[in-house]
């Protein structure tokens, strides 16, 4: 954190940049209060980049709009029903939102929005002092009637009011509690934890588009790992995400397999490391996939002779169970899909260090991720936690070979395109047939012996088909023949 001189040195740059400079003009030419407020003044004072421009008022949403609307480009008011008007000023988007404080009735799933008449009172219902900061304009006044430096400078998340008021007013909160504990690298105050504990039962008001959002935004985070753990320890995660609390049953008392919970989340570490290390951005799908890969454990663990300890098909449940969970959470459908593909193929590769895979099964592993290999790659590379450095040299050396075999084939054959070598044209024109069901297992067949064999040429293809054709129950009369098989 930068000295407070500093930090304000910082925000005087921002009130002097046009698109403040401009509303803060308008504002005051209107009679009406502004001030930056939240996460830019918080940044600041952390150094951190000012992602967003948020501002409150005691202007109400109408007359916002009036005041906004001769000094932006364009304006948006999809918001305004809580309060909020979007524009874009000076090449800036900006947000500017009537003092306000949000609070849940018991039955409710969308927070009740009633407008406040002070900056003091606006701040004191926000969240956590760390954000009930602001900057009046055009005088570049601190507000700050929370003790949010002190906050800051300790690296504590503490909430303005008490945190069961809090909590219980808006309890999408405990979850920001994470990400911000995420994000930031803050401690949750121990009054703030305790309540998050005891209150993780109010979540459930809370619509599950809201908690997705929050989800997705811990999980993408640059180190996850304490906000996740707070949410399992505080039990706000069996209320949206319960299969990865249930990892923690698979420790057995005589410790005869690892932590299941603990090696889940060092998985998502190490693919975050990976994304880095392999220059790719954030990626949600992948990430989610690294933190549910070993959800099926729980529901598949055997407990065998000679202290054996077993998940047969763990990849196949865990991926069901994903699917489920995240329908729940209102992921969108490709979203869903990509993730639950990742986990039932993540021990596919477990069986390339037991022995030689022929060329058709390094295409079936290639052919089975699809466009999803590189995230696969990373995945199965990350789930490797063993301490065993003899172990975790073997596997990763098995699998600089399998990454090295599917790039020497995708460089011969296009693998990534892999296709049989008739199309459904060509098979109905061979075998004389109209698009049915036929027509689909026939391109199956070929797609198979595609896989297995590489590329035939058409001849070979077209005999390879007419031979399986001769098989089946309608095969009947070849074209060009006059006898039926």
């Amino acid at each position: 954190m930068d000295s407070a001189a500093a930090a304000l040195d910082r925000l005087t740059r921002v009130a002097q940049s046009p698109p403040v400079a401009r509303l803060a003009s308008a504002f005051a030419e209107a009679g009406a209060e502004l001030a930056l407020v939240g996460g830019p003044v918080r940044d600041a004072f952390l150094a951190r980049p000012l992602l967003d421009l948020d501002f409150t008022t005691d202007a109400h949403p109408d007359r916002i709009l009036e005041i906004v609307r001769p000094v932006a480009s364009t304006h948006w008011d999809v918001g305004r029903a809580f309060g909020t008007i979007g524009a874009l000023v000076a090449g800036e988007k900006v947000e500017i939102t009537t003092y306000r404080s949000d609070s849940y009735n018991e039955q409710s799933r969308k927070p009740e929005v009633r407008f406040g008449s002070s900056l003091e009172e606006d701040l004191v219902r926000r969240d956590f002092t760390v954000n009930a900061m602001a900057l009046r304009l055009p005088e570049r006044v601190l507000v700050d009637p929370t003790g949010g430096i002190e906050d800051l400078m300790a690296r504590r998340l503490r909430t303005p009011q008490l945190p069961d008021v809090s909590f219980s007013d808006d309890p999408l909160r405990m979850m920001r509690a994470a990400r911000f504990t995420a994000q930031l690298g803050f401690t949750v105050d121990g009054d703030a934890r305790a309540s998050m504990a005891d209150l993780a039962e109010r979540l459930e008001i809370v619509s599950a588009e809201r908690i997705r959002e929050e989800l997705s935004r811990l999980v993408l985070a640059g180190t996850p790992r304490e906000g996740i753990e707070l949410l399992v320890d505080t039990g706000l995660a069996d209320r949206f995400l319960p299969e990865l609390s249930a990892l923690r049953r698979t420790v057995d008392a005589e410790h005869r397999h690892k932590d299941v919970y603990q090696h889940s989340l060092t998985v998502l570490e190490q693919a975050i490391k990976l994304e880095g290390e392999r220059g790719r951005q954030p990626d949600l799908v992948l990430r989610l996939a690294a933190l549910l890969h070993d959800i099926g454990k729980p529901a598949t663990r055997r407990f065998e002779g000679g202290g054996t300890v077993t998940f047969h098909h763990h990849d196949v449940v865990g991926a069901k169970l994903a699917r489920k969970r995240l329908r729940a959470l209102r992921y969108d459908n490709d979203t869903i899909a990509r993730v639950s593909t990742l986990i039932e193929l993540h021990q596919r590769f477990f069986g390339y260090t037991e022995g030689v895979w022929t060329d058709s099964a390094v295409r079936r592993y290639a052919r089975d991720a699809e466009e999803q290999l590189e995230q696969l790659h990373i995945l199965t590379r990350a789930d490797v936690t063993t301490r065993n450095r003899r172990k975790a040299e073997r596997l990763a050396t098995a699998y600089d070979s399998l990454e090295q075999r599917i790039g020497e084939l995708a460089e011969q054959e296009e693998l990534a395109a892999v296709r049989p070598d008739l199309d459904g044209e060509q098979i109905m024109a061979i075998l004389g047939v109209k698009p049915g069901p036929a027509v689909g297992r026939a391109y199956r067949h070929l797609l198979e012996v595609r896989l297995d064999e590489g590329p035939l040429g058409q001849e070979a293809a077209r005999e390879r088909l007419l031979d399986w054709w001769q098989q089946q129950p309608e095969g009947g009369v070849l074209p060009g023949t006059d006898s039926a098989r």
